[in-house]
């Protein structure tokens, strides 16, 4: 089992910036794909971004592309998520996750943390 801990989520205004990082308690796979995925109220959780712990295979939501930038450092066995020109429809509850996979229709992931409240105000 994984323990994925998230931090750096709080309250932001429109064109804002924050820094999501976290911190796993070790690697499923030593090159395993980590990721970020969010839940707006009402909505479903939807993929983010992920990234493997070599610092390749990076993809992003079409909504958070170029504003958003997802990062590693596998000697600390943490993953980061800078979010820049943060908007209103980014507010939601971000989840990191290990294993991430893409399917035909959609992402999965293997593990979960308990995730971070960002919310962004107009």
């Amino acid at each position: 089992q994984v323990q994925l801990v998230e931090s750096g989520g709080g309250l932001v205004q429109a064109g804002g910036s924050l820094r999501l990082s976290c911190a796993a308690s070790r690697r499923t796979f030593s090159n395993d794909y980590m990721g970020w995925f969010r839940q707006a109220p009402g909505k479903e959780r939807e993929f983010v971004a992920r990234i493997n712990w070599s610092g390749g295979s990076i993809y992003y939501a079409d909504s958070v592309k170029g504003r958003f930038t997802i990062s590693g450092d596998a000697a600390k066995n943490t993953v980061y998520l800078q979010m820049n020109s943060l908007k209103p429809e980014d507010t939601g509850i971000y989840y990191c996750a290990a294993s991430v996979l893409k399917g035909s229709n959609s992402w999965y992931a293997g593990y979960w943390g308990q995730g971070t409240q960002v919310t962004v105000s107009s």
